[in-house]
């Protein structure tokens, strides 16, 4: 480990010494290389200092050289290309892909961003605010340096709102006790910005159709002394009529089948079945008037208001029938009144679509597989929107050498789904009032698994639950009856030996049958801003058992295992949340957090929960130092099997991972990673020692760490993981940490302990 450290500190010395003589290379005679600048803002008494310094800072231009861990590793390999000869040599490649060119001090204009910088300040309150500049240059590198010396900074002594008997400024008063601009607070052109938007946002939810924001102006009067200033809230004169008239809903036209071709004329009002308040034009008859009366949130008569708007918009698209969704309002004045026809437009998809997925993937056990899935869709199966699906899976899973050559895995399935756009419970159909068009699903599923040489598994499932949405964060899914029913079809002689030999084999061919209920919320702050910084949660609930164990007094005498088709019925609680938390730390580079905490609870007819719905750890997704499902549970190792693949299995899970994503170059991000978890049985099982749930679990974990590259080519992302452990559960407890053994030019430990994972997409 020592000699291992003197390398790579060698390599970064001679890293950092060919930056330093390198990045000036390419620099023109009489010119320098610009190395970034500094902002000094003088005075007393001003507000937050620092983070008007930093935010001064970030708006000068030009941007220095982009560095990583100090070293400027874009230019040093601009300036290591050299100037190729071929376009499409790998030197220019490097160049042109991998390098960036260096910034040069003749590229910075100092008045420029003195004005920049001055009008910012201005537009912080700061009237009387001077700011100088200058650059330095030393050894060909370039330096600018801004001083800046606000002044006082100006405060708001009052606000006023225009008033007048006008519904528009009616409207625009009854809002005034929650404006954003307060008395004392400092004067702040982006804050009187929002509290034009925040006024425009409740005028659009109140009738004002064509109201623009633009349309209000917020006078100040900086005349009052004391470095005050008194500002008057009004709209602009000149502000069009129709921007002041309060708008409601006259008729609704829905045109389906539309062509994009074929333009909004209002020739293709003919033949429009009146429905519920609603026009449709539906000449094929392809879709039931109620599939429509259920997406519309806007009815005759209601003031217009643009949440309705949206939503209306929102729930047609998402009942995935329509291609493209085109709005728009016609205004139009009965008796005086101010009224909209609304008029919606929508381009159909095919009905019936066939679709094929393929799929290829290894893993670090030298597996190897493909799996392919053919799909039917019929989009309008009723005509009322509902979705029937039927998808057929095979795939594979095989070892050309090592210890599992000939064990192959073959799966096969087939399901079908099918989804009703509205709630469906019997003899009543209800609807939600979001955006989002609530779903009842039905599935049925049947699946075979062949472990080759070992045994052939059937499964069998069926479903029938509901899925909405609140908001584009918040999503529920509640299936109120989910059946499973496994059995092993064949066991070879093979495994049956084995079973002998070593009984928790036995796990994975247990006959399972389980009859419950299950909840999911999901909550994801990732979904607004591309999946780089927020909150992320999951949470389960299953249920089993409870039901069949009433009927066969199971939850009274838990000594004799009740049946229910010929196969011992599951009964537990299982709690399971999945918590993620992603820090950007600057435009391309991320810190992502995950913690997940399952519980099972097992009961009655149960000593453990079935094994389709256990937890375990280990592999690409979850610890990546560790093969996949070889984890645990708690301190118990697996010495007896030795031949087929790990199902280390558990009732309880606990795992953490963090990792630290960076921007390398071009498609090619890099990770540093750290993951530490396990899994552990709620009920003491004599085959596997240590594998209980106790006080000393956190004398459990295992811990590993690690660095990867991911390349991302947009519609996907290849990463490549390369781990080794750092704690090892199952020695003894003063000798589960093996930092110290870490040796990467021993032949024996990389082989025993680093391990390689290929995944597509991120592990969290």
């Amino acid at each position: 480990m020592k000699t291992g450290f003197a390398q790579i500190t060698a390599v970064i010395v001679m890293i950092c010494s060919m930056a330093s003589c390198s990045t000036t290379r390419y620099v023109p005679d009489g010119d320098a290389l610009y190395t970034g600048a500094s902002v000094k803002v003088e005075g007393k008494d001003i507000r937050n200092k620092k983070k008007l310094k930093e935010e001064l800072e970030a708006l000068v231009r030009p941007l220095p050289n982009k560095k990583i861990l100090g070293i400027p590793f874009k230019l040093m390999m601009y300036n290591l290309a050299g100037n190729p000869k071929k376009e499409k040599s790998p030197g220019a490649w490097i160049r042109n892909k991998v390098g960036e060119p260096p910034v040069l001090l003749s590229n910075v204009n100092v008045d420029y961003n003195i004005k920049v910088l001055k009008s910012t300040l201005e537009n912080r309150g700061y009237f009387h605010a001077s700011v100088e500049g200058d650059t330095t240059v030393k050894r060909k590198k370039g330096h600018a340096d801004y001083n800046a010396v606000p002044g006082a900074q100006y405060t708001i002594n009052e606000v006023s709102f225009e008033r007048d008997s006008s519904a528009l400024l009616k409207a625009i008063n009854d809002v005034a006790g929650e404006s954003l601009l307060k008395k004392n607070a400092p004067f702040d052109l982006s804050v009187i910005k929002a509290e034009r938007e925040r006024i425009d946002t409740y005028l659009k939810e109140h009738g004002f159709y064509y109201f623009n924001p633009d349309y209000l102006i917020v006078e100040t009067d900086s005349t009052i002394g004391n470095n005050k200033v008194n500002l008057y809230v009004r709209t602009k004169p000149g502000t069009p009529e129709k921007a002041t008239q309060l708008f409601t809903i006259n008729k609704v036209y829905l045109f389906s089948g539309y062509s994009l071709n074929a333009g909004a004329s209002d020739t293709l009002k003919s033949g429009a079945e009146y429905y519920k308040g609603y026009y449709l034009v539906d000449r094929q008859k392809n879709y039931k008037p109620e599939m429509f009366a259920r997406s519309m949130q806007f009815e005759p008569g209601d003031v217009y208001n643009r949440r309705d708007h949206n939503q209306s918009i929102s729930r047609l698209v998402n009942l995935g029938v329509f291609r493209f969704v085109k709005n728009r309002f016609e205004p139009v004045y009965i008796n005086d009144s101010a009224k909209l026809n609304t008029f919606y437009y929508l381009t159909s998809l095919p009905r019936k679509a066939i679709r094929a997925d393929l799929n290829a993937s290894t893993k670090s056990n030298n597996l190897t597989g493909s799996s392919i899935t053919v799909g039917w869709l019929n989009r309008n199966t009723f005509h009322g929107g509902e979705q029937l699906s039927i998808n057929a899976t095979t795939g594979f899973e095989v070892q050309f050498s090592g210890q599992l050559k000939g064990y192959n895995t073959y799966r096969g399935g087939i399901e079908a789904k099918l989804v009703f756009p509205r709630f469906v419970v019997p003899f009543i159909s209800l609807n939600t009032q979001s955006g989002y068009v609530p779903k009842t699903n039905m599935l049925l599923g049947y699946d075979v698994l062949v472990k080759q040489k070992l045994y052939t598994m059937n499964s069998f499932r069926a479903a029938y639950g509901y899925s909405w949405k609140e908001t584009i964060k918040k999503e529920h899914e509640l299936n109120l009856v989910s059946i499973n029913y496994v059995q092993p079809r064949t066991i070879t002689q093979e495994y049956i030996d084995s079973m002998a030999n070593n009984p928790n084999l036995q796990k994975a061919v247990e006959k399972q049958f389980i009859l419950g209920s299950n909840y999911n919320f999901n909550y994801n702050e990732l979904t607004q801003n591309n999946g780089s910084k927020g909150l992320y949660f999951n949470g389960n609930a299953d249920l089993s058992g409870n039901i069949a164990g009433l009927v066969t007094g199971a939850n009274v005498n838990k000594d004799k295992p009740k049946y229910i088709f010929n196969a011992q019925f599951s009964q537990y609680v299982k709690l399971e949340t999945d918590i993620r938390y992603y820090v950007k730390l600057s435009s391309k580079n991320v810190w992502a957090n995950r913690l997940i905490i399952g519980f099972g609870y097992p009961y009655g007819n149960s000593k453990e929960l079935p094994f389709i719905k256990q937890f375990f750890s280990g592999g690409n997704n979850s610890i990546r130092a560790f093969r996949s499902r070889s984890l645990g549970p708690g301190s118990y190792k697996d010495t007896v099997n030795t031949t087929f693949l790990p199902d280390q299995s558990g009732d309880i899970k606990l795992e953490m991972n963090t990792e630290l994503r960076a921007h390398l170059f071009s498609i090619v991000y890099g990770a540093l990673f750290i993951d530490a978890g396990n899994v552990w049985l709620y009920n003491k099982n004599d085959n596997k020692p240590g594998g209980q749930f106790s006080n000393r679990f956190m004398q459990e974990l295992a811990v590993g760490a690690g660095a990867g590259l991911r390349f991302d080519i947009s519609f996907l992302v290849l990463r490549l993981d390369l781990a080794f452990p750092l704690r090892k559960p199952w020695l003894p407890e003063n000798k589960r940490w093996v930092i110290d053994q870490v040796n990467f030019g021993s032949g024996p430990w990389r082989k025993e302990n680093l391990v390689f994972n290929l995944g597509i997409g991120y592990p969290f």
